[in-house]
């Protein structure tokens, strides 16, 4: 990817496999690939590949008869902009690979203040989250809907065609303009043909739409602490005398890896209420996100826990990732 423009064959570099169909101009027509935390196709297959083919090849025909726009193409951004990822790769002679760039991109974002995590962290939020099952094998062919698509009208045999306004041919371009919607939005707008017939869909977003789980990303920014939590309810706060507003949540899982690196001391039911002393941030939802969101991979911060009745503190020793070749 060395010398790739990045800025025109942007996407989540995280996928596993992606395409771009586009033109001689390089104008892009549409996309495919992406993925969810499930595996790395869980919406790939051969038959909405060859669909996706034959839909790049009839926008072709409308492109050749002045039918399209010609997109502006994006502000061209190389591997080289990037001292860090030069560093690491081109100045070593080595691959420049496309998680690699990711990673990079967000460092540097860290270091010059202007990183949001929650947008260059939690990519590609999962279109199962609002309740969009897809007949994967047919393209953008609904086959099952819940939640907050049901709420809104959605039914299974829908077609999606755009998101906010903008044309969608497949999953991949479906995924790539999700990813794009500000994180602090409200809703979402959907259109799909239903019996040959346009119908807008004014889609709700629910709260922590944008949640995704990090398992396969290699983020170096994000700090890895071995435990996983929930969220308590607002009367279990009260129960235990904490901050109904606070992120205080219950510890559901600890890997065996926080014992072994001496990250911390927690077990299963503690009750994490605080965080260096503070209880409530206006995003995160359980001390878990909080870290992620707020506090810098490789340091160590002090944990208010409840065990078994009892408060205490302990310390947390977070750790910064290493690459996987």
């Amino acid at each position: 990817m060395d010398s790739v423009d990045l800025g025109l064959f942007d996407y989540d570099r995280h996928n596993t496999l992606y395409y771009f169909i586009l033109n001689a101009d390089e104008q892009i027509y549409l996309r495919y690939g992406g993925r969810d935390s499930r595996a790395h196709d869980s919406y790939l297959s051969l038959e909405s590949l060859e669909l996706a083919l034959d839909q790049g090849l009839e926008l072709h025909r409308r492109y050749q008869r002045g039918e399209l726009p010609r997109a502006t193409r994006p502000k061209p951004m190389f591997a080289r902009q990037f001292p860090l990822l030069v560093e690491r790769t081109i100045a070593r002679d080595a691959c420049v690979e496309c998680h690699l760039i990711a990673d990079f991109q967000n460092q540097h974002r860290e270091l010059d203040g202007t990183i949001d995590r929650v947008k260059d962290m939690y990519r590609s939020p999962d279109i199962r989250s609002i309740g969009i099952q897809l007949d994967v094998a047919k393209g953008l062919l609904v086959s099952q809907v819940a939640g907050a698509v049901q709420e809104a009208g959605m039914r299974p045999g829908d077609r999606i065609t755009a998101l906010n306004g903008t044309p969608v041919w497949t999953f991949g371009d479906l995924q790539y303009s999700y990813d794009k919607v500000d994180r602090r939005a409200e809703r979402a707008e959907v259109a799909v043909e239903r019996a040959g017939q346009p119908v807008s869909l004014s889609v709700a977003l629910p709260s922590y739409w944008w949640l995704t789980d990090l398992t396969f990303r290699h983020w170096t920014i994000e700090p890895r602490m071995y435990f996983e939590s929930r969220p308590l309810t607002e009367a279990e706060k009260r129960q235990h005398g904490l901050d109904p507003a606070g992120f205080a949540s219950a510890v559901t899982e600890v890997e065996s890896t926080a014992s072994l690196l001496k990250s911390h001391a927690l077990e299963v039911g503690d009750i994490v209420f605080a965080v260096d002393g503070v209880e409530r941030d206006e995003t995160a939802n359980t001390a878990e996100l909080f870290i992620r969101l707020r506090k810098t991979a490789g340091e160590t911060y002090t944990l208010d826990v409840i065990r078994g009745g009892q408060r205490m503190q302990m310390p947390l020793k977070t750790f910064r990732m290493g690459f996987r070749k």
